[in-house]
């Protein structure tokens, strides 16, 4: 049955597009009968003529893919795209190593266990990428004698 013009005029109607149009497969004949929009207005409110739900993608598997990298997952060889310091920047790396050193030399001045010069020289050290942690750093200033015990 063609019911092409009540399709259209309830498209118009429910303010969607026609594919998204549902009509009754049973109360065809109903519907084929419906020649104004008054009509078709009249089968939408018996519930013969509906809208159809928007269909969306689903993002279940997008998040539970998500879920799996940020526990290390799937970052194998196969899955890396980027160069090796594309994905973890050089200057990333020297941030996480040098604030912690930093933060340890302030906080040994500021507590009195080594002097500002002691601090000065040791700052630049570090600038200049002589330790690689803060244990290292820890280690450089007992074994020069700069810091007793701690």
């Amino acid at each position: 049955m063609d019911v092409k013009f009540q399709r259209r005029i309830a498209a118009e109607l429910l303010k969607c597009g026609e594919n998204r149009v549902w009509i009754d497969s049973n109360a065809l004949d109903e519907v084929k009968d419906a020649v104004t929009k008054d009509d078709v207005r009249n089968l939408i409110k018996r519930g013969l003529i509906k809208k159809r739900p928007i269909k969306g993608v689903s993002r279940a598997r997008a998040n539970y893919i998500k879920m799996q990298r940020e526990k290390g997952r799937r970052k194998g060889h196969g899955s890396r795209k980027g160069g090796k310091y594309a994905r973890y920047p050089r200057k990333l790396r020297w941030i996480k190593t040098i604030r912690p050193i930093r933060n340890t030399l302030r906080d040994l001045r500021d507590n009195g266990k080594i002097d500002k010069h002691t601090y000065r020289r040791f700052y630049l050290l570090a600038k200049g990428g002589v330790f690689k942690n803060k244990n290292h750093l820890l280690a450089h200033l007992r074994d020069e004698g700069y810091l007793k015990g701690g």
